[in-house]
């Protein structure tokens, strides 16, 4: 179902406003990290908007509901609950050591 406007859809409502809290970017305390496989992703894949599970259950709200779906890293504590979500098995969790710091994912890094 296509929603108008994002106000519309009853899971945005329903979902946390991405926001630089007293906390400033949280990234930097996680010890692994969601790493998005496109080539098993349904909407990378179908170029629909379609599952977006792991946007749904994000509980920090930095999942993008795109095409590709995106992840903002600067927000991202790793809890692991989108790749746990993910029907298709497209996001692992990577430790954090073996990846190359940055933002979003298809964005520009961070300095």
């Amino acid at each position: 179902m296509r929603y108008s406007k994002a106000h519309d859809d009853p899971f945005t409502m329903a979902r946390s406003k991405l926001c630089e809290a007293e906390a400033g970017k949280t990234g930097d305390w996680r010890s692994s990290r969601p790493e998005i496989d496109r080539s098993k992703c349904i909407p990378s894949k179908t170029g629909k908007e379609s599952c977006f599970l792991c946007w749904m259950f994000c509980p920090e709200g930095i999942v993008s509901k795109s095409i590709p779906v995106k992840i903002n890293y600067d927000y991202c504590k790793g809890c692991g609950i989108c790749a746990e979500e993910c029907p298709a098995k497209a996001i692992q969790m990577v430790a954090e050591q073996s990846v190359h710091h940055g933002g979003t994912e298809g964005a520009e890094k961070r300095e």
